[in-house]
């Protein structure tokens, strides 16, 4: 049983780094977005291709044509914020269970 706590303890670790690495990843697309910079830059496209996935459902729900503001990005860091604190946190109570 040891075996499983240990097992659920590193799939919430690296569950939350990837998750900590999204949500960086959004803030800095957000801030890109002030800027307009170059969209040929690799960096640039990596970030965008990155966080499109994650970012494109919300702004079919919430048009930015219609209020002029892109809200995707809050909706993204929120919907982060949830995975972090609800499934991480699961996985971290469940791995002392096993212990």
């Amino acid at each position: 049983m040891i075996f499983f706590g240990y097992f659920f303890q590193f799939l919430a670790e690296v569950l939350s780094f990837i998750i900590q690495i999204f949500w960086w990843l959004v803030i800095v697309r957000a801030i890109l977005s002030w800027v307009s910079p170059d969209p040929y830059n690799p960096i640039v496209r990596f970030i965008e291709n990155t966080t499109e996935p994650l970012l494109a459902p919300f702004r079919k729900l919430i048009p930015a044509y219609r209020i002029g503001l892109d809200l995707s990005p809050i909706f993204a860091l929120l919907l982060l914020y949830f995975l972090r604190i609800f499934v991480v946190q699961s996985l971290v109570l469940l791995a002392v269970r096993f212990r």
